[in-house]
């Protein structure tokens, strides 16, 4: 056996010891990453109510749904006021090119 006769030192006690020790330092790694999670969640949550008050105050709704269709609307009309845009630029290009055209002639 690996024990002394008064009973101290084992190695089975030493292994113990270790392991009691390798717990602790897990449990104090967890316990700290707790804190840090339950001080991010906070931080966040704290976000996330500015961020709809913003929402709120700007687009009158923070419902993510809501939000969503509002954007969509607005694609819609980014897309349409590009598109009217783009016919006014190539109006401009060819009314340019018809007055070039015709003062060339003239000339």
């Amino acid at each position: 056996m690996n024990s002394n006769p008064n009973g101290t030192g084992t190695s089975k006690d030493s292994q113990l010891e270790q392991e009691l020790n390798e717990l602790r330092r897990q449990y104090e790694q967890l316990r700290d990453q707790k804190v840090r999670t339950e001080q991010q969640v906070t931080d966040l949550s704290s976000q996330l109510e500015t961020l709809k008050s913003q929402a709120k105050t700007e687009y009158g709704t923070s419902d993510p749904e809501e939000l969503q269709t509002l954007l969509e609307k607005k694609r819609q009309q980014n897309e349409q006021v590009v598109a009217e845009y783009r016919e006014h630029i190539q109006k401009i290009h060819a009314d340019l090119s018809a007055v070039e055209n015709r003062v060339e002639g003239e000339g």
